[in-house]
């Protein structure tokens, strides 16, 4: 096994959420999640060129409240669920935590970025990336 690689990841913004804590955060964002904003930082804001309002759109997020150790989960934290690895499920809870969610943008602030719904992700969570569906 070769020594492993590290990537430096920066976010382009940040979540701004009613979702406080991890606790509070649906499962999945069809789960009445709220609508947030994406606080994208100033040298971002020109990547928003092109993007409507009622676009679908994925979000990558870095889930930094996530534990990092985490191989194996219970499903939707059910403990009477068999153990299941990580990569089997969609458990914020991995080695790389990169949250994935599919969004509808609602409105546009070219001076700040983009409100979105339904987000499960909660305040203060990095943005990675963002990225238009493609309806193929």
């Amino acid at each position: 096994m070769t020594d492993p690689v590290t990537y430096t990841l920066e976010p382009i913004g940040f979540v701004h959420s009613q979702l406080r804590r991890r606790e509070d955060a649906p499962r999945q964002g069809n789960e009445d999640a709220p609508e947030a904003w994406l606080h994208l930082s100033i040298p971002f804001l020109p990547a928003l060129k092109g993007l409507q309002t009622g676009a679908e759109i994925v979000v990558l997020t870095w889930l930094h409240l996530a534990d990092r150790g985490s191989l194996e989960v219970h499903p939707r934290n059910d403990a009477h669920t068999p153990l299941t690895g990580v990569f089997a499920t969609r458990s914020p809870d991995r080695p790389n935590p990169i949250g994935l969610h599919r969004v509808t943008v609602l409105e546009i602030d070219p001076g700040t970025g983009l409100r979105v719904q339904p987000l499960e992700a909660v305040d203060g969570t990095p943005i990675l990336d963002i990225k238009p569906v493609w309806n193929d």
